[in-house]
């Protein structure tokens, strides 16, 4: 595919296996799966629970998951998956086993970069009301980047890896969050031309303005709407993963401004409202748009949780060929559409084929992209 052709990618969750810091905080052999499974409606015509369909109830430990996941992605138009990677700091990593698999398996056949949500982990992630730690994310400067870049090098490495003009591609979910930024970069931009690259291909999820001013930052993830808006009290998920930007992104739309901590029942939305809401004009040229198909966190969330009702294929091909044309109208921006993603199951959250759609929310996907170059 030509390098100026739209790509489009999808976040990529690794916790379908056991671990045993999960056993502990847990219980025995918790996954994701785990709360996808006790799931059950919370208001009438609620559908739950959301289970897999074809690729079923899976385990990242088993060499041939990874590959039919490889295989329906390519099929349906997929470009690559952007993994989720746990690096706390001081050699320390969570759900790191499958990318490590996926590495020495060279039957996936699919092109794939790494997201670094640098953030520590509390009890809320899963709906608890403990806000207690549970493992801290820590930086340790020039030291430890070079021992972070060291365990990323035989990927950056691998052909299938992607790379923007010989740079890996390299998410970071939270940079303000890193001591010393500049110097973050320095390293790992240093260490990316010494074993041959032309640098790396920074891409930020959450960042400030001053941040984004750095030249070696070549995306934005596109969340700056409700990032702008500096509002985090009375949001239930500020300190979570993504989320904390989703939930606040839609409440700050539709002014929803109570204490959602204290709520007892979940924020009920209309999937295709919603999304009308937030799809936005490019607001500079680091901008790439991100699209979701689905979203109801019950799962893992319970009455806490935000929760789209009405989404469909349907509706979630709308939503996509809209980022589509506005990205068409932007061709110096970079080239990509985020998809929030493959597999994030307890948040409701998949282009995975689902027991009531099946394979339509990829349908949807490769309809968008075979119109796109049809011609």
């Amino acid at each position: 595919m030509p390098e100026n052709r739209i790509k489009f990618l999808a976040y990529y969750l690794p916790q379908y296996h056991p671990i045993p810091e999960n056993d502990l905080w847990w219980e025995k052999g918790f996954t994701e799966w785990t709360n996808v499974t006790k799931a059950t409606p919370l208001f009438k015509g609620h559908y739950q629970p959301i289970l897999p369909a074809d690729l079923g109830f899976y385990d990242l430990r088993v060499p041939e998951v990874q590959e039919q996941q490889a295989k329906l992605a390519k099929e349906y138009g997929l470009d690559g998956f952007v993994y989720y990677q746990y690096w706390f700091g001081d050699n320390k990593m969570l759900l790191e086993k499958p990318a490590e698999a996926m590495l020495q398996n060279k039957n996936i056949d699919f092109p794939y970069c790494f997201c670094w949500a640098n953030e520590t982990w509390k009890g809320i992630w899963h709906g608890l009301d403990n806000p207690s730690v549970l493992i801290e994310q820590t930086y340790n400067g020039k030291e430890g980047y070079q021992i972070y870049f060291d365990y990323l090098l035989p990927f950056f490495k691998d052909e299938r890896y992607i790379k923007i003009d010989n740079k890996p591609m390299f998410h970071v979910y939270r940079f303000d969050d890193i001591p010393n930024v500049e110097e973050f970069i320095t390293v790992f931009n240093e260490l990316a031309i010494a074993n041959g690259f032309a640098g790396i291909y920074f891409v930020a999820t959450i960042a400030s303005e001053n941040v984004l001013k750095n030249d070696h930052i070549y995306g934005k993830v596109g969340d700056e709407v409700f990032q702008k808006m500096r509002y985090k009290s009375g949001f239930l998920f500020a300190d979570v993963r993504y989320l904390g930007w989703l939930e606040r992104k839609i409440k700050v739309a539709f002014g929803f401004t109570s204490q959602i901590g204290k709520r007892l029942k979940p924020v009920i939305i209309d999937y295709s409202k919603a999304v009308s809401r937030i799809n936005v004009v490019f607001p500079h040229q680091k901008y790439i748009p991100c699209v979701f198909p689905n979203w109801d966190n019950s799962a893992r969330s319970g009455k806490k949780s935000l929760i789209f009702i009405n989404s469909s294929p349907e509706s979630w091909k709308k939503h996509l060929q809209k980022a589509v044309t506005e990205l068409l109208r932007n061709p110096k921006n970079p080239q990509f559409v985020m998809i929030k993603s493959w597999n994030e199951w307890a948040e409701g959250n998949h282009l995975e084929p689902d027991v009531k759609f099946g394979l339509k929310w990829l349908e949807a996907l490769k309809n968008v992209k075979d119109n796109l170059y049809k011609n």
